[in-house]
């Protein structure tokens, strides 16, 4: 499976979405179940989509992450092309329509 890359910054995070052209943010919290439960089937998703880099934040450790983000629950799950927001997920994901969504995008920009 793959792994992400810990961002312990807004800032970090910020550089991360702009210096990769496909980037995806899985936004988690310490004493979330539902986050622990989605991440192994998020990892095994991205399998798929080799050209996605993936970075996670612990919005318990980063707490600016809500302001910046706009998160209000977790987990979140956020994919960027050159930067721009493309696909919003949160707390409860279905896998099968995430897949789509981002083959959708990883076919046109890949």
């Amino acid at each position: 499976m793959r792994e992400f890359e810990l961002l312990t910054s807004i800032e970090l995070s910020n550089e991360f979405i702009q210096h990769h052209k496909l980037s995806f943010l899985y936004i988690t919290s310490t004493d979330c179940s539902v986050c622990h439960a989605l991440q192994p089937q998020v990892q095994k998703l991205m399998m798929k989509y080799p050209e996605i880099q993936l970075g996670t934040l612990n919005a318990q450790e980063v707490k600016e992450v809500a302001g910046s983000f706009s998160i209000f629950t977790v987990p979140v799950l956020l994919l960027f092309v050159e930067g721009k927001e493309y696909i919003r997920e949160a707390r409860i994901v279905h896998m099968d329509l995430l897949d789509e969504k981002i083959r959708k995008i990883y076919n046109m920009v890949v």
